[in-house]
């Protein structure tokens, strides 16, 4: 930017001699005109929060920070929330634009503020001077930890860079990780300390914003510093240009480095619990009442007034929109595309209100697995899900229920055969994912008895039923031969405008996306307290930790109409692993599991038991590198007139996923590697 914004395109036509060429062109607009007023800055601000790496509804994670969500998705990296049909469904393992060069852009911006904004700190009163600042700090930390969780230690350019300069000057070479997350919690404490508590104006942040990000970023540190340890042979290297250890730390500095960050995560959370005013949304809530409790948490995401929202990137129709609805709505609603979140069985997996296996997986038969016993039957798909959490049911569209104001029909086909029904399959494991359910003898063979659809509308299976006909597929799927169907059994609601008048179509969806909200703050809290108390490190600020870890997920559990704890949380593994798991459940389709997971380092196969928040057979859905999931496909039997389901993988558009140590730091775009005499790639690349 150096000293000047262009605001239009500078046409100048030299006609006569006597044109003064000294005279300020009044289309230039100088630093003098944008830091000395308020609107000058809230110019300025634009112009940042424009930029900002947030990940809404204009990210994903496949193509990376592009701002322009084309096929927009959430939990449908790899994360195990949700899959869909397209190549963007894979795991998080690099971006196709790596977040480098706009970061840099950004970063110049809030640099640039900060050293120039004290020439005009007179024109502002003390409180609003003092905001400014911060908020350049916030936007620069927030700048450096989006860049930090995918590639590690990072140039840290912490000054404006002007042109030309030599060589020595223009060119910053990675910092090592710790000096980096150091970084990080500097600008944030900065930011903090200068911010007021309450934004001054809408799209502004203030001091919780900048400390319930503190937390999550410290959160994220203190994982890396202390879990790259459990990685096979040490997860860490230096870089061959400099020497500096630009992935992971030092074996005699990760022990000290993951305490601290986890103090800090949890001193930030523990400010904003006792004095950011916020709390958990419950307007509609009411104990016992599963209706009310559902439609609480379904009317939270879009509710622009919630005591629980601290940052929310809100949309505005038809200035400024996003096309969510029309990529992920239910097949009955597609404009012009469907189905592109179709939650799994194991993520189903993690909720209350429904019978297991001894193994812990979704009991679908009489027996002790889903080979064994007969198929359990429903008078309605709907009934399957009738004790599950109200969380669960505002998160994800169950078959038979409504949206829109109409009954979701989702069937995995119909089966005529005789009752008891036996299993469809006598091997459900990993080795045998791609035995999809059109190769059964029930299908191919005759006599025939179990009908599917591969596609929709008239090239559907027809069934003879009490007079009548049936489709095999109902009117959303699954359908075999075209992956736009429900790929899982089950629809994502979370995000989606509910309202029945409401047309979905690309650029009509305005509903906001929260980017920040106190469930999370709580949640961070809960992690960091148990994380310390398995450090032997005692409360930064004299509270319980432990009792406020409790109290933390309890909370968020009793909202959401989950079973509650028992007994009191404690420095174990155990409990540990109760905060991940309530962590994955209540923060699901919203940009966070996939960081989790590579925070956690549970991604690659030797971790990959911890993959849920909780311990599970990791060879039950993976093989070394690769994993896939499952979805819970209900279908009709005609001769017992009910419902029965078969939790099996994914049979449409079958997915299989990849991750591996590597994966956990992105690479180094190469061609600022190869340019460069200071840029190293990663150690392990």
């Amino acid at each position: 930017m150096k000293n000047k914004i262009i605001s239009a395109i500078l046409c100048m036509t030299l006609a006569t001699s006597c044109v003064d060429l000294d005279i300020a062109p009044k289309n230039i607009v100088t630093s003098e005109n944008l830091l000395t007023s308020e609107s000058g800055m809230d110019i300025y601000m634009a112009r940042m929060y424009s930029n900002m790496p947030f990940e809404d509804f204009k990210y994903q994670s496949q193509w990376g920070i592009k701002f322009d969500g084309w096929l927009s998705a959430t939990g449908i990296d790899g994360s195990g929330e949700a899959l869909n049909r397209d190549g963007i469904c894979k795991s998080f393992t690099g971006e196709d634009e790596p977040y480098w060069g706009k970061a840099f852009t950004l970063l110049r911006d809030a640099n640039y503020l900060i050293e120039n904004l004290p020439v005009y700190g007179t024109s502002f009163p003390e409180i609003t001077y003092n905001h400014y600042l911060g908020e350049a700090y916030y936007v620069r930390a927030t700048v450096f930890y989006a860049m930090a969780r995918r590639f590690g230690g990072i140039p840290l350019v912490t000054r404006v860079i002007e042109y030309p300069a030599s060589s020595d000057k223009l060119e910053v070479p990675r910092s090592s990780e710790e000096e980096t997350w150091d970084q990080i919690l500097a600008d944030y404490d900065k930011a903090a300390s200068l911010m007021q508590p309450k934004s001054p104006k809408s799209g502004y942040s203030n001091k919780y914003v900048a400390l319930a990000f503190k937390s999550q970023a410290m959160l994220y540190a203190g994982c890396v510093a202390k879990y790259n340890e459990t990685v096979t042979g040490r997860l860490t290297g230096l870089g061959k240009k400099t020497g500096v250890r630009v992935m992971g730390f030092a074996e005699d500095r990760w022990e000290a480095a993951s305490k601290k960050y986890f103090t800090e995560a949890y001193k930030a959370a523990s400010e904003v619990i006792k004095d950011g005013g916020y709390s958990l949304y419950k307007k509609k809530w009411a104990a016992n009442d599963k209706d009310a409790q559902y439609q609480n948490m379904v009317d939270m995401f879009t509710d622009l007034t919630s005591p629980e929202n601290i940052y929310v990137k809100e949309y505005v129709y038809p200035t400024s929109t996003h096309a969510y609805d029309a990529y992920n709505a239910p097949f009955i609603f597609r404009s012009p595309l469907a189905s592109g979140v179709c939650p799994t069985a194991d993520f189903v997996e993690l909720f209350d209100g429904f019978e297991h296996y001894p193994d812990g997986t979704l009991k679908v038969t009489t027996g002790n697995s889903n080979t064994e016993g007969d198929y359990l039957l429903y008078d309605s798909p709907l009934d399957y899900y009738k004790n599950a959490e109200p969380r669960l049911r505002a998160y994800v569209i169950f078959p038979g229920d409504v949206f829109k104001g109409k009954e979701i029909e989702i069937r995995g086909g119909v089966y005529t055969g005789s009752t008891p029904i036996r299993p469809l399959f006598d091997d459900y494991s990993y080795n045998t994912a791609e035995t999809r359910y059109q190769n059964l003898d029930a299908y191919k063979g005759k006599p025939k008895t179990l009908y599917l659809s591969p596609r929709e509308g008239s090239n559907q299976e027809m069934v003879p039923v009490d007079g009548g006909e049936m489709t095999a597929a109902g009117a959303n799927g699954p359908f075999y031969d075209n992956g736009e169907g429900c790929l899982t059994g089950l629809y994502g609601r979370k995000w989606l405008n509910s309202d029945p008048s409401f047309t979905a179509k690309e650029g009509n969806s305005a509903q906001p996306f929260i980017l920040m909200r106190y469930a999370e703050v709580l949640l961070s809290a809960a992690e960091a307290a148990v994380e310390l108390s398995l450090a032997g490190v005692p409360s930064p600020d004299g509270t319980d930790m432990l009792e406020v870890a409790t109290n933390a997920v309890n909370d968020v559990r009793e909202r959401a109409g989950a079973e509650l704890l028992t007994g009191k949380l404690t420095g174990t593994i155990d409990s540990r692993n109760i905060v991940r798991k309530e962590r994955r459940k209540e923060l699901a389709f919203e940009h966070k599991s996939k960081w989790d997971l590579r925070r956690w380092r549970v991604n690659h196969y030797e971790g990959r038991d911890g993959f849920w928040g909780e311990n599970r057979d990791k060879t039950a859905y993976s093989n070394n590198e690769r994993y896939r999931f499952r979805g819970i496909y209900p279908f009709y039997s005609t001769e017992a007139k009910k419902y029965f389901f078969d939790v099996h993988y994914q049979w449409i558009s079958l997915k299989t996923f990849s991750y591996s140590i590597i994966d956990y730091y992105f690479e180094i775009p190469t061609g600022e590697v190869s340019k460069s005499s200071v840029i190293d790639q990663q150690p392990n690349r």
